[in-house]
């Protein structure tokens, strides 16, 4: 049975929390945290979130196209070429795709279904080639924290093994971490860029559960270790209404100075705005999907999904995520 096309608007707000770990190195300054210096805000790039969400979708034994091929890093090209060797397809129809071959490739990446991807792809005789672009319906702006945050003071870190066969002691390396950061993204899905790359309802459904479900069970390194989705929040839209940044409705409240915070239980968050403004919208919203950690505290003491229903949205309207256990 054909799928359906996604054919609304939504917009994503996603907090998540990080203790002791690096969300996000940077590679310009000694993999640090990424940082805006001069805010004292911790950053994390799309790059990386949806890397926890391409981890989760191939985890799952679906087929992503960032990604390696049997464990190794590969072009686009081989790639594309191993997608098709695999479902018995001719990687020669690469050289000049018909519009048939490249919705079949589309079908078969969930990642390219939702975030889009530019396919270089190298002619067979060595010539100029080709390229294929698809701008992606689900796209997110970079992340960054809603409080200031602290690097850990202590970042130097010892080894057993020598950096060298001559030396006889254990090399020191750094080992940037912050205390703690409750990072927060914003994202949007484009029902008109998801008739460009056939993003499905059942697609969007796969999004859903990876915003609950990646970071826990993917972001399991040593560096990455100990962050935890705390509040998800999907608007899904009638009509072509975009609110816009919907972090500008929620504030960090710290029960002491924002750099001593070291656990959820030392502040709360602010949700009342962003209450008032989708109220101001509810006649454009078909539905909204929440999901809130028990632990995260709101400013009233009331889950988002009761101050929702108590603003005048429909309960069945306003509904927890739908996630396979």
């Amino acid at each position: 049975m054909e799928k359906k096309i996604y054919d609304k608007n939504s917009e994503i707000l996603y907090l998540y929390d990080c203790k002791l770990c690096n969300p996000n190195g940077d590679p310009d300054d000694e993999n640090k945290p990424r940082m805006d210096y001069e805010t004292g805000r911790n950053l994390v790039s799309d790059v990386r979130l949806k890397r926890y969400f391409r981890d989760y979708f191939a985890q799952n034994g679906m087929e992503i196209f960032v990604g390696q091929v049997d464990g190794k890093s590969v072009t686009a090209t081989d790639r594309l070429k191993a997608l098709l060797e695999k479902n018995g397809k001719d990687p020669k129809i690469l050289n000049k795709p018909k519009k048939e071959d490249i919705e079949w490739i589309i079908s078969q990446l969930i990642d390219v279904r939702l975030f889009g991807a530019t396919m270089p792809i190298k002619a067979a005789d060595g010539g100029a080639g080709n390229s294929i672009t698809f701008t992606g319906p689900a796209q997110f702006n970079w992340g960054y924290s809603l409080n200031k945050v602290s690097i850990v003071s202590s970042n130097s870190i010892t080894s057993h093994f020598a950096s060298a066969a001559k030396n006889t002691q254990g090399a020191i390396g750094k080992d940037y971490r912050l205390y703690y950061s409750l990072i927060a993204f914003y994202g949007i899905i484009s029902s008109a860029r998801a008739k460009e790359t056939l993003l499905s309802y059942e697609d969007v459904a796969k999004l859903d559960e990876a915003l609950i479900k990646a970071i826990p069970l993917t972001a399991t390194s040593r560096s990455k270790n100990n962050q935890m989705p705390r509040l998800v929040l999907r608007v899904e839209y009638d009509k072509s209404v975009f609110i816009g940044d919907l972090r500008r409705y929620v504030e960090f409240m710290p029960k002491k100075k924002e750099e001593e915070v070291r656990d959820l239980t030392d502040y709360e968050v602010d949700a009342n705005k962003l209450v008032e403004v989708l109220a101001a919208h509810k006649n454009d919203i078909s539905l909204v999907r929440v999901c809130q950690d028990r632990d995260l505290m709101l400013k009233g003491g009331k889950t988002l999904k009761r101050m929702l229903i108590e603003k005048g949205f429909d309960e069945g309207k306003v509904k927890h995520f739908e996630v396979a256990s």
